[in-house]
């Protein structure tokens, strides 16, 4: 067993490509600081990531890695497929010496099993979905099939992967499903903020209401459908706020423009907090979802949402309990999920106060660790 150390805490390395702390890089680094927190008797973390022609500590995934004083070992690369990807990998399994390997991605996933790391230590894959960014993205995203078969477990981040997982060959008995989670302290930095202050840095003017999307903005987050059910909602009043950037940020503009729309859009953001404080409702109009950090993060910070039933979203919000649901592709009815929400005070207040209980009861980062560190001390 990977966990029989009895003098020691157990060794993890975990493999994983970011620059920005996105929702899975979040949750690895929440679970990080859990296990120093709460269990450092047990385990201790160390990750290692890619990066080409970047300087270690200029980056923000970087920032909050050493920030949470997580050690980290960099893999410079001279392109996506470098040869030395291997050899660099196996010095540093070799100087950590970890007791086991967890991967986060698609690309680390290959790399382990093109290594044969997983013949010489435990090997635990993480399965957040897929995006389909560029040419290098799509070609990982089919070496799952051969990687994802090879894991000692294999942790999917909502129910709706399974399915999925299986027909591609991995044995349903190494599928674990362990949702996101999001720190309750999110909601005090919440509410700690000028909301005054920060409507006036983004321009938005008094009596205007704030509907708002927080994420990357990639095909599958489908911010274009969004666009449309507000426009139709034809509300002078309504303002539009996307934080987040990515490769269908042009086409999100002519949209929003097409439309007659005027959306805020500040880009990546180092701190989503203030945008929180400013929503009256959260939009969450996804094609495809894992465990969405975006939707704990509203309930922790008390929004109500409306969000399309995809993925992992309806194993974690029940429609007309914590959130109005909606059908992907559905613009009429994801537009009139936000109208009741903006109309109906004594709906939005009753859905985000029933969210956060169960944010509390269900989604704390102590919560996620502790059933993490169970599945590793059991290999």
């Amino acid at each position: 067993m990977a966990g029989t150390h009895p003098s020691r805490p157990l060794r993890i390395l975990a493999l994983i490509e970011a620059l920005s702390v996105t929702g899975p890089a979040k949750n690895l680094l929440g679970f990080g600081e859990c296990v120093r927190a709460m269990r450092p008797c047990l385990a201790e973390l160390t990750i290692a990531t890619f990066r080409r022609g970047a300087t270690p500590g200029a980056d923000r995934f970087l920032e909050a890695a050493y920030a949470a004083r997580i050690p980290v070992d960099v893999i410079p690369e001279r392109a996506p497929f470098d040869t030395q990807h291997l050899p660099r990998l196996r010095a540093i399994v070799r100087e950590r010496a970890p007791d086991l390997i967890q991967t986060h991605n698609t690309k680390s996933h290959f790399l382990v099993r093109l290594s044969g790391l997983w013949r010489e230590r435990p090997w635990v894959a993480f399965h957040h979905g897929y995006t389909t960014t560029d040419f290098k993205m799509r070609v990982y995203n089919q070496f799952d099939r051969w990687s994802l078969r090879t894991p000692r477990q294999v942790v999917a981040v909502s129910e709706a992967f399974v399915g999925g997982l299986v027909r591609m060959g991995v044995p349903e008995g190494r599928i674990v499903v362990v949702h996101s989670a999001v720190n309750p302290v999110f909601a005090g930095r919440v509410a700690a903020v000028n909301r005054e202050a920060a409507r006036a840095s983004l321009g938005i003017r008094e009596g205007e209401r704030i509907v708002l999307a927080v994420g990357r903005l990639s095909r599958e987050k489908a911010i274009a459908d969004l666009v449309a059910a507000v426009a139709k909602l034809r509300r002078p009043n309504l303002r539009l706020v996307i934080a987040g950037d990515g490769p269908e940020r042009a086409n999100i503009e002519r949209a929003a423009a097409a439309a007659g729309l005027r959306p805020v859009m500040p880009g990546l953001v180092r701190d989503v907090a203030p945008f929180y404080a400013i929503a009256d409702v959260l939009a969450l109009p996804s094609l495809s979802e894992g465990s969405p950090n975006v939707l704990l993060e509203a309930m922790a910070a008390g929004v109500p949402v409306a969000a399309t039933a995809v993925g992992g979203v309806p194993e974690i919000a029940v429609d007309g309990e914590t959130a109005l649901l909606v059908a992907p592709c559905d613009t009429p009815a994801l537009s009139g999920a936000i109208a009741r929400l903006l109309d109906d005070a004594a709906l939005a207040n009753r859905l985000a106060a029933n969210a956060r209980e169960v944010m509390l009861a269900r989604y704390s980062p102590e919560a996620r660790t502790a059933r993490l560190l169970e599945i590793c001390t059991a290999l």
